[in-house]
């Protein structure tokens, strides 16, 4: 499916300001088809506007949550001739809300449509067509009255250019929806409206009373905790009845917390009051503390973990001084490495937000550590190709671990003693694959060697990583007419247990 973007570069030529201004409208139009009871269809010509001949493409739909859908298929992409919606050329070349005088029957349901132009400066940019269901009858009530009525006023807006307009970088990042809770206030700042959950959100405030005839801005400062978000909700809701939209807020009263939204109505430049939405997001915010802090806490164990581990390898480091046993001190060292580099990534965990690890990083940080200690022993150097890319924590140590095990055998076994070369680790990463190959440039592998039957403690851990937590494969291979040896590694990158 095209995307908005894709679909006016492809059909139209239109400018880039004309292109985010109908962004800007189908940010907001989920709005407009919730107070409408009704689809919104956004239109572009797609030919001459004054031409007989001209077309229209449908380049995004909107369904209402508060009503049935007209339109239960996908109507984007769809293009129709003036014949066959001869509103959408009428409210372009006349600038005004068009209405058709009789429902028509699509798919079998009586639909009135109406279409609204999109206006931009002086130019109309593009339709929007507002599709009623009128098969389900609908009984005029005070909320029904209230939606229309603001509805009215927005789509006015729309076709006089004045919304949606761009506004600053919200506060919070969500926005309350016509169902969470809706005030229309008349043009002195007197609440006409509120729904049964904007109702609800001000008695979780501590506003026991009906909302319906109180000044909206002085109630809501009466309410609010804080001093400072006090005065600036109501200021945003004074800036609203002024003409002028204001950001998203949140603010607390009595425990409950509120997210805020005030919309200007001024259809035709005529002040007609304000729209506000009211969301009650306290048990969001509950939720989101929650899950900071379980998030901040598992952060802190990792860091802890990093922390224990690297004791832990001080004193194997400590061990290995004092040790006169070559072979024991060898095994030590061994050791150290691979705490070490089980550290590494817990302590790259603790840093991270959503509990992955860039095993790039990782790689680079243990790769230098274990090729210092090579080329100033062997001679030998080590250095990575390709990019192995971002992986789940439960992927990271063993692969860490895999790694790093596999390019030490190679440094211990791959050169004979003093003869220096090089370690190549190249990763190449699918959308369901890390390939991981690491190759030498030494004496190959031995005659008859086989990986299953490989006794060395090192390759051990590593075919019991790879099978057991990594459900991958590993195979050492010759590097044909070349020199060396080649460790091939795959890892499925999602897999279940």
């Amino acid at each position: 499916m095209s995307t908005l973007s894709d679909l006016l570069a492809e059909h139209t030529g239109l400018s880039g300001t004309a292109a985010d201004h109908l962004q800007l409208v189908v940010a907001e139009w989920q709005l407009l088809s919730d107070l409408s009871f009704a689809d919104f269809l956004l239109w572009v010509p797609i030919g001459p506007q004054a031409a007989p001949e001209s077309r229209f493409l449908c380049v995004a739909q909107a369904r209402p949550t508060t009503a049935p859908t007209a339109h239960p298929e996908d109507v984007v992409s769809t293009e129709v001739t003036q014949e066959e919606h001869p509103q959408l050329r009428r409210a372009a070349l006349e600038g005004r809300i068009c209405r058709e005088e009789d429902p028509r029957w699509h798919l079998g349901v009586p639909v009135r449509r109406e279409t609204i132009p999109v206006k931009l400066g002086d130019e109309i940019v593009a339709v929007l067509s507002r599709d009623t269901n009128l098969a389900v009858p609908r009984v005029p009530s005070p909320l029904e009255i209230s939606y229309l009525g603001s509805a009215a006023d927005l789509c006015q807006m729309v076709a006089d250019g004045t919304f949606p307009t761009p506004e600053p970088a919200p506060d919070v990042h969500t926005s309350p929806r016509v169902g969470d809770g809706l005030i229309r206030l008349d043009s002195s700042g007197t609440v006409v409206f509120a729904s049964p959950n904007a109702l609800s959100a001000y008695h979780r405030m501590g506003h026991a009373a009906d909302l319906v005839g109180a000044q909206l801005a002085p109630l809501t400062r009466s309410l609010l905790n804080d001093p400072f978000d006090a005065d600036e909700v109501a200021q945003r809701v004074r800036r609203a009845m002024g003409g002028q939209p204001s950001m998203r807020i949140e603010a607390e009263a009595r425990g409950a917390t509120v997210l805020f939204r005030a919309l200007p109505l001024r259809p035709r430049g005529q002040q007609a009051g304000a729209l506000v939405l009211v969301r009650d997001v306290t048990e969001v915010k509950r939720r989101d503390r929650a899950l900071m802090s379980k998030d901040a806490m598992i952060r802190e164990i990792h860091h802890r973990v990093k922390n224990n581990l690297q004791t832990v390898a001080a004193l194997l480091r400590l061990q290995a001084r004092r040790t006169g046993n070559n072979e024991a001190r060898l095994a030590l060292d061994e050791s150290v490495r691979r705490v070490t580099s089980i550290a590494l990534v817990h302590e790259t965990l603790s840093m991270s937000v959503d509990e992955r690890v860039d095993l790039d990083d990782v790689v680079d940080r243990v790769i230098p550590m274990m090729s210092d200690v090579a080329a100033a022993e062997t001679g030998v150097k080590v250095r990575r190709e390709g990019r192995f890319g971002v992986v789940s924590a439960e992927l990271a140590t063993p692969l860490v671990m895999v790694l790093t095990e596999l390019v030490q055998n190679a440094f211990e076994h791959a050169f004979p003693e003093g003869q220096g070369g090089e370690v190549v680790v190249q990763a190449e990463r699918s959308a369901r694959w890390l390939d991981v190959v690491i190759s030498d440039d030494g004496r190959g592998l031995p005659k008859g060697f086989s990986l299953e039957r490989a006794e060395r403690l090192g390759l051990q851990i590593v075919r019991t990583l790879v099978e057991s937590e990594l459900r991958g494969s590993l195979s050492l291979r010759g590097r044909g007419r070349q020199p060396g040896t080649e460790a091939v590694l795959r890892v499925p990158l999602k897999y279940r247990r």
